[in-house]
């Protein structure tokens, strides 16, 4: 049987932590998102506002298919999955910035 020391395990709920922290935050940005406030006014922002919500939507699939995953093998998890949850946290913080870069591109006068 493999020893898990005490860091790898708190490491992992850690990760865990994260993980439905952003999705409390993606429910957030998509919330932002569809409210009036943040609606486009010319084509370009348009395109921009679909991908953006597109890629929201992919992102939270994505989510709940790794929540899923994690609740069900508990804490118990494997390196590889560790690291599909940190290459889920790196996706999380483009989405993140793409979210800004578009509200920046709002801001900016047609």
């Amino acid at each position: 049987m493999q020893h898990i020391s005490p860091n790898t395990i708190e490491h992992k709920q850690e990760l865990l932590v994260r993980v439905e922290r952003n999705e409390r935050m993606v429910q957030r940005l998509s919330e932002k998102l569809n409210s009036y406030t943040y609606e486009p006014k010319c084509p370009q922002r348009f395109e921009k506002f679909y991908e953006l919500n597109r890629h929201i939507q992919e992102f939270r699939k994505h989510q709940n298919r790794l929540l899923s995953k994690i609740r069900n093998q508990q804490i118990d998890l494997p390196e590889t999955d560790t690291h599909e949850i940190e290459s889920h946290l790196a996706r999380f913080k483009k989405l993140e910035s793409e979210f800004a870069a578009y509200l920046f591109d709002l801001k900016k006068p047609l």
